[in-house]
């Protein structure tokens, strides 16, 4: 269950990281941020996407260094 865990982080930052960014820097560019609960999901979203980018960081250096 642990490495499901950890290639579904893989994959959602891989697949993902552009339309969370893009979304987000469109939506905060066009609103202003009034509600907790937008700003907790927003940086959700940006920790999800660094948490798996580091995860493949290691997978790739571990595989590289073998």
């Amino acid at each position: 269950m642990r490495k499901f865990f950890i290639f579904l982080l893989i994959w959602i930052s891989q697949n993902l990281s552009i339309p969370f960014w893009m979304v987000g820097h469109v939506h905060l560019m066009l609103n202003i941020y009034k509600d907790i609960h937008e700003i907790m999901i927003s940086v959700g979203m940006n920790i999800i996407v660094a948490i798996g980018f580091y995860l493949d960081y290691k997978q790739t250096t571990k595989k590289d260094n073998g």
